[in-house]
C-alpha cells in the first residue's frame, strides 16, 4: 500500500525522535487516538536521571529573583570608556510580542502589567506551561498510533526552551512586548496586514515545486520567528543573543539560525552614511549611535524578503532600538518601529533580555534540513501540511 507522503516543518528529526518515545507523546487525548493513562493506576516503571534532585542551576537568573532596577546602578565600560553590553543574553520568557494570543489566549489578563496576585495562575494558563504538563504525564501503554493526522504534534516539552516565567520589566510582571496600543497588538493597517501575510499566501497559491516558494523558516534564511529583528522577539526556542563590541561597530549574533546583524557606529560629529536603497541586508542598514548609556540603533530597508514578514517594514519606514544596562544581569531593551505605510500608528515595546553563563552553540538550520525535500514533495502532490501560523 502506497503511503501518502506527510509535509513536516524543519523540525521533522525531532518528530521522528520522538515518535519513538510515545509515553511522551505531545496532544495526547480526545480526537488523537492516544489518550492518557490512569492516574490513579500503579506507575509504569520507566527510565530513571542520574542526575540529583538539584543537579540542575540555571544559567540565566530567574525572573522571580529580580526586583526594580536601581536608578543609581554604575554601568561597567569597555577599555573605550563606553557602556559594556557584551555576553550572551537571552531573552527566553512566556511573555510574547502581543498580548492574549497564541499560546497565551487563554492566560486571562488583558493589560499590560499582571498583577502579582495574578502572576501565578496566568503561568499556570499558559500554552507552554500547559505542553510541558502534558508531557510529564503518560500515556495509555494500551493505546496504539496517532490516528488525527495532526502534522503540528512534532514537539513535546522535551524539545522546546521557550522559558517558565512571564517576563518582569522593572519589578512589574508583563503580558507582553508591545506596550503601546494599549491594547498589545500590532497596529497593520490594511497594507501591513497584506504584507505581514504575503510569503504564506504566496506559498499556498503560487504553483512552484522549488524551495524559492517557501516561507524563510523553512528554507533556514533567517530565523522564523524574527529572533533577529528589527525588532527583537523571543521564540519556543534559541532564545539567545551574543553581543561583541569594537570601538566603530557592535555585532548581534542571533542563536536562532546563527544569524549576524552589524550595526555601524556613528561617532560624535560624524555622519555614518546610509547604504544605497538598492542595497537590502538582512536585517536592514542599522546605524547606531551612543546617548550617555544607551545605544540607539535605527535600521531601515532590510532584505525584501524579510520586509514582508510579521512585522514588515516599507521603505520609508524604521525601527529605532535601544539597549541599556539596568543591571549586572539585565538589559533593557525598548524598541519603536515607525512606518505609515504599513500601520495605523507607531508602535513601541520593552523587552529584558538576562545575562547568561552559558556559550552560544551553532544552530546548523541549512545543514540540518533534511525535511525541506519532504516538504517540496508534499506541496506538489497537494499534500502541504507545514503552512502554519507559527511558522511565519
Amino acid at each position: 500500500m502506497k503511503r501518502p507522503i506527510l509535509a513536516a516543518s524543519v523540525a521533522a528529526i525531532g518528530a521522528v525522535l520522538m515518535a519513538m518515545q510515545p509515553a511522551y507523546a505531545q496532544r495526547q487525548g480526545a480526537g488523537s487516538g492516544v489518550g492518557f493513562a490512569d492516574d490513579n493506576a500503579a506507575p509504569i516503571e520507566g527510565p530513571t536521571t542520574i542526575a540529583g534532585d538539584k543537579a540542575f542551576v540555571s544559567p540565566i537568573p530567574y525572573f522571580r529573583d529580580l526586583g526594580p532596577w536601581d536608578p543609581n546602578y554604575k554601568t561597567p565600560r569597555t577599555a573605550e570608556g563606553k557602556p559594556d553590553l557584551q555576553g550572551v543574553w537571552s531573552t527566553a520568557s512566556l511573555t510574547t510580542l502581543t498580548r492574549g494570543t497564541g499560546r497565551n489566549a487563554n492566560v486571562g489578563v488583558d493589560t499590560l502589567v499582571i498583577p502579582a496576585e495574578k502572576i501565578r495562575e496566568a503561568t499556570s494558563r499558559a500554552g507552554y506551561t500547559a505542553s510541558f504538563r502534558d508531557s510529564q504525564r503518560r500515556t495509555d501503554p494500551n493505546a496504539g498510533v496517532f490516528t488525527d493526522k495532526n502534522a503540528d504534534a512534532g514537539y513535546n516539552a522535551f524539545w522546546i526552551d521557550p522559558g517558565s516565567e512571564f517576563a518582569k520589566v522593572n519589578g512589574e510582571w508583563r503580558s507582553s512586548w508591545i506596550t503601546s496600543p494599549a491594547n498589545g497588538q500590532i497596529p497593520y493597517n490594511r497594507a501591513g496586514t497584506s504584507a505581514a501575510g504575503s510569503r504564506m499566501a504566496a506559498a499556498t497559491s503560487v504553483v512552484n515545486t522549488g524551495p524559492e516558494i517557501r516561507t524563510l523558516g523553512d528554507r533556514c534564511l533567517v530565523s522564523f520567528a524574527n529572533q533577529g529583528g528589527p525588532p527583537l522577539t523571543n521564540a519556543m526556542y534559541n532564545n539567545h543573543i551574543r553581543i561583541v563590541q569594537t570601538p566603530d561597530h557592535v555585532m548581534l549574533e542571533i542563536e536562532m539560525n546563527h544569524d549576524v546583524r552589524i550595526v555601524r557606529i556613528q561617532k560624535p560629529g560624524e555622519v555614518e552614511v546610509r547604504l544605497p536603497g538598492n542595497i537590502e541586508p538582512w536585517f536592514g542598514d542599522s546605524i547606531g549611535w551612543w546617548e550617555g548609556d544607551t545605544l540607539v540603533v535605527e535600521t531601515r530597508n532590510p532584505h525584501r524578503l524579510q520586509a514582508r514578514g510579521r512585522i514588515p517594514l516599507s521603505k520609508e519606514g524604521k525601527v529605532i532600538e535601544r539597549f541599556r544596562r539596568a543591571s549586572d544581569v539585565e538589559i533593557d531593551y525598548t524598541f519603536e518601529v515607525i512606518d505609515p505605510i504599513s500601520y495605523t500608528q507607531t508602535w513601541t515595546g520593552q523587552m529584558p533580555m538576562r545575562k547568561s553563563t552559558e556559550e552560544i552553540y551553532e544552530y546548523a538550520c541549512h545543514e540540518g534540513n533534511h525535511a525541506l525535500p519532504g516538504i517540496l514533495v508534499g506541496m506538489n502532490q497537494g499534500l502541504d501540511t507545514a503552512l502554519d501560523e507559527e511558522g511565519e
